[in-house]
């Protein structure tokens, strides 16, 4: 199995998704209660479920009542409405200095690369200093790119583009493996393996206790599910889970979203987090204030003259 960047501390991101919320108040809580906890960073998907609010406008209000969590937002990416929306991610990037990334919801080839040049600083007679809300290029390089690698194309995208890439693995065995060929095609683009992060994203159902998962949950891991790798137990199962692949080096992190966001989050962060950090698997503090940092990803080289 693949070895964890120099086996270090493991990188944990949760969802705020909120499909029963209509204002920012309710991400804003979850936001504070994730950076109270230490993750690297909340993700906000796009939703039909929030009249008036998408994901960028709820993390700019977020950005405001939080200090140094990442925030990043799911931003749509066709070549056409790249322009503003990186114009929008400056925007974030810039009120919460440097903790932005974004989510890339069209994983091609094509979208990652403009982007990239955007953020070098032009794309064909573009000035990014030209976009609205724009400006310079950021001190940490751009905001970290974030890419769902489940299907082969997006895999091939996130490989050769992404500073962070999801996969869905349902056992250990499955997330080495992935990571590997991520790995694998990252070298083969010229990248070194170890600027990517590989993140095991997993639905995660804390409300029945420790003594209530189903066979194959709690202690034996996740199962399959139609919305993907689902692990139903308690706290303290989860984090042997989580130390115990980050401890084989099968992935450098999770991404979790809770099954039921306020409940669930609060067991995350109170339990697992709290037993990780006890094993001192996981930061008591943040040493840095970019994502970049919490990421311990290196400033992005740059391309543009």
């Amino acid at each position: 199995m693949a070895s964890s960047h120099g086996r270090g501390l493991v990188h944990l991101a949760a969802a705020l998704d909120q499909p029963s919320a209509y204002d920012a108040l309710p991400y804003v809580e979850a936001a504070r209660l994730a950076e109270r906890g230490g993750l690297d960073f909340v993700s906000l998907d796009d939703t039909l479920a929030r009249p008036g609010l998408d994901a960028l406008a709820v993390l700019s209000r977020v950005a405001s009542a939080t200090g140094r969590i990442g925030l990043v937002p799911t931003v749509a990416s066709t070549h056409p409405e790249l322009f503003p929306a990186q114009a929008a991610v400056a925007t974030l990037d810039r009120v919460s200095r440097g903790r932005a990334g974004w989510r890339i919801d069209r994983e091609t080839g094509e979208v990652a690369d403009v982007a990239a040049r955007l953020w070098d600083g032009r794309e064909g007679d573009t000035e990014i200093g030209d976009m609205p809300n724009g400006g310079p290029r950021p001190a940490h390089g751009h905001p970290v790119r974030v890419v769902d690698a489940t299907d082969e194309p997006a895999r091939r995208t996130a490989a050769r583009y992404a500073d962070v890439a999801l996969v869905r693995a349902a056992s250990a065995a499955q997330a080495a493996a992935e990571r590997d060929q991520l790995h694998a095609m990252a070298a083969e683009f010229g990248r070194r393996p170890e600027e990517l992060r590989v993140l095991a994203g997993l639905l995660v159902d804390l409300g029945d206790g420790e003594h209530a998962a189903a066979p194959g949950h709690g202690g034996g891991g996740p199962r399959r599910t139609a919305q993907g790798p689902l692990y139903r137990g308690g706290p303290v199962d989860l984090a042997a889970l989580i130390a115990t692949w980050h401890g084989e080096g099968v992935v450098d992190g999770f991404h979790l979203t809770p099954a039921e966001p306020l409940r669930d989050l609060e067991r995350l962060v109170n339990g697992t987090v709290a037993l990780l950090q006890h094993r001192g698997l996981f930061r008591t503090f943040y040493p840095g204030s970019t994502l970049r940092e919490h990421l311990d990803l290196a400033v992005p080289a740059h391309r543009c003259g």
